[in-house]
């Protein structure tokens, strides 16, 4: 189970691969004797194998960057809309420039399926979103880079005559909630549950394109990060001054690398400082349209 879950797997899952590995090294790999699962001699002769094979491919890697003298390669990067559209693509154009060999590819996946992705391979680079008021990603297989702290703003339908004005009157309101498994979800669900009072969620909308749109025609208050407010048209939504409902990280997350520090390799390292730049210079922009915009 814990495997499974280290791996973002089904138990199952994780099941079959040790089965058809089994039969392909032709040893029993886990002792299954017992109430509580082990690896036999030979599995555990394996798995020390598989650790080396992995900081030898990474080191192999390094020692390669090296020698070409230019950093080269595909870089795969998972994310979702607001970031794809804020923070990577200018990113990559940066990339471009200063690293035209590298070829980044960006794919829109996130939560629990972007993290199975990430732990097996398949992807390189994940950009996660999370609540500040829950616990860091830990995974002793994956580094967390924290890169914005994004906060969150409540907006309220350009034409209400008595917009709220504190944290408790806005839960009061009608809702356009977010998903409970994304961070705008989990800010309402913590608000509420600070002030003692149940939400009425109208609506639950996932993207925050949609989100903003009901808001705009009226149906409901809502909370949407500071990033998200950069794809709406001045006046379209009205920006209220309670401020103290919190904020979003955003974390870069790689696997660990085979160095001791358990950095990424210098391709993905190039990646990553790329897309920092390109969340740093975000800042500026926001503070000049959040300052125009506030009630």
């Amino acid at each position: 189970m814990r495997a499974a879950e280290a791996l973002f797997l089904t138990p199952s899952a994780v099941s079959q691969q040790l089965a058809q590995l089994e039969r392909e090294v032709g040893l029993a790999l886990i002792d299954r004797s017992q109430r509580s699962v082990s690896l036999t001699p030979a599995g555990r002769v394996l798995a020390g194998y598989a650790e080396r094979v992995e900081e030898e491919l990474a080191e192999a890697k390094r020692e390669l960057t090296r020698f070409t003298e230019r950093l080269a390669g595909p870089v795969r990067i998972a994310a979702f809309p607001t970031v794809i559209t804020h923070v990577l693509v200018p990113a990559m154009r940066e990339l471009a420039v200063r690293h035209p060999s590298i070829t980044p590819t960006i794919h829109e996946i996130y939560g629990r399926p972007a993290l199975q992705e990430l732990r097996l391979g398949a992807v390189d680079v994940l950009i996660t979103e999370q609540d500040m008021g829950l616990p860091v990603l830990s995974q002793p297989s994956l580094r967390t880079r924290l890169l914005y702290v994004d906060e969150y703003r409540i907006v309220l339908p350009p034409g209400w005559s008595d917009p709220p004005s504190t944290v408790d009157e806005v839960l009061r309101r009608p809702w356009v909630a977010g998903d409970p498994n994304q961070a705008c979800g989990q800010a309402l669900e913590r608000l509420a549950g600070l002030h003692g009072v149940e939400p009425r969620k109208v609506h639950v909308i996932t993207e925050f394109g949609p989100t903003l749109a009901l808001v705009a025609a009226g149906h409901g208050v809502a909370i949407v990060p500071e990033l998200a407010l950069l794809d709406v048209p001045e006046g379209e939504v009205r920006v209220s001054d309670i401020r103290d409902v919190g904020a979003r990280r955003l974390d870069a997350v790689t696997r660990v690398g085979g160095t001791p520090s358990g950095e990424p390799d210098p391709v993905q390292a190039v990646v990553i400082e790329a897309i920092e730049e390109a969340t740093a210079a975000l800042e500026d922009s926001l503070r000049t349209r959040l300052t125009q915009e506030v009630a």
